[in-house]
């Protein structure tokens, strides 16, 4: 799973930061952003700064996303590989 903010939306209330530390961080401008290894990604009012979401952190990505008041918090999933789809969609021999 990725997720990211659009600055647009974002209130600045840091809700996001309570419930996630590791993925959300305050910048100067007191707007929330992705982070990534530590770094933040920012394409600000853009999906171009996807970050993905340790799998111990999607259950307080999740609920970071719910409890925003702006709303700016947008979680992609990720792709299923093309090889997996294949699998499925082939009928049973």
């Amino acid at each position: 799973m990725k997720v990211w903010i659009d600055q647009d939306l974002c209130t600045g209330d840091g809700i996001c930061i309570d419930h996630c530390d590791d993925v959300f961080v305050q910048l100067e401008d007191g707007i929330a952003y992705v982070a990534e290894s530590g770094q933040p990604l920012n394409d600000p009012g853009g999906s171009g700064s996807l970050a993905s979401i340790p799998s111990r952190h999607v259950e307080s990505v999740i609920h970071a996303a719910e409890m925003c008041p702006g709303e700016c918090i947008f979680i992609e999933a990720d792709a299923a590989p093309a090889e997996s789809i294949a699998a499925v969609d082939q009928p049973a021999a």
